[in-house]
């Protein structure tokens, strides 16, 4: 068989109605290739590697887990990609969908990663740990509105579908989990650039407690920090308002943009 690694993370979902459901949410989907992450045990796997006309492929870093696919579920190796999910290339040419039951200790990371592949991924679906799903599907005015809630809503859609409880996984987990679906929205909110957009973001929850002009006054012109909507606190915003405001930043802005891990 194969061990458990508190290490990597793994939880490996054992409950077979959890399963069907996550595969009930691909099934109205349209796509022909399919990346899996993190397959584990197989609990996903299994199933997938068998959909009809689909070009399937898993990321796994675990090397023993990579030999339990191959060799309890015959998954040929070449749909194997051994690695780390946050440093591979895309495994595809053309879309892909995700799926995965995501490492909890590198969710975050996860989406992050996926959205330097947004152009490639139009729906992605993913368990994570309750709090992370709630957060990417969280709406203005919400406490647990944040970084990852406003740019990963900036380019998709978030549908959060089910809780899941610790005892679908072996080992169960301390905390609760969910399921989301992230879809591709067709127009994306019109913005400066990307990279303006991120670094007015991320210095806007850097400091979420104080007033967005005190937050951000490094990089607005004096006269734009009049405005009464510096008087607001980040999570007040919509993504509407971090998009338009990108217009107004000063040009060029020389300050270095703040790496996303540690955000949520």
């Amino acid at each position: 068989m194969y061990t458990l690694k508190k290490s990597l993370g793994q939880h490996f979902l054992k409950d077979e109605a959890v399963i069907q459901r996550i595969l009930q949410s691909l099934e109205n989907e349209s796509y022909n290739q399919l990346l899996e992450v993190g397959p584990g045990g197989g609990a996903l796997t299994r199933h997938l590697m068998k959909l009809n006309d689909i070009h399937f492929k898993a990321v796994e870093l675990d090397e023993e887990k990579i030999q339990f696919l191959i060799n309890h579920f015959k998954l040929p190796a070449e749909q194997i990609i051994s690695g780390d999910f946050l440093q591979v290339d895309s495994p595809f040419n053309g879309p892909f969908h995700i799926i995965g039951n995501f490492p909890y200790n590198i969710s975050s990371q996860i989406l992050f990663k996926i959205l330097d592949w947004k152009d490639q991924v139009p729906v992605v679906i993913g368990m994570f740990q309750k709090e992370v799903a709630q957060r990417v599907a969280a709406k203005p005015g919400n406490k647990m509105y944040g970084v990852i809630s406003v740019l990963i809503q900036a380019y998709y859609d978030v549908e959060y579908l089910f809780d899941v409880g610790p005892e679908c996984f072996n080992p169960p987990p301390k905390v609760m989990s969910g399921v989301i679906r992230l879809r591709r929205k067709t127009d994306s909110v019109e913005m400066a650039s990307e990279r303006q957009f991120r670094l007015l973001v991320k210095t806007a929850f850097n400091q979420r407690r104080k007033t967005m002009r005190n937050a951000v006054k490094s990089i607005f012109p004096i006269e734009v920090l009049q405005d009464p909507i510096f008087d607001l606190r980040a999570e007040r915003l919509s993504l509407a308002d971090y998009a338009a405001l990108t217009f107004k930043m000063r040009p060029n802005n020389a300050i270095s943009e703040p790496p996303l891990e540690g955000f949520s």
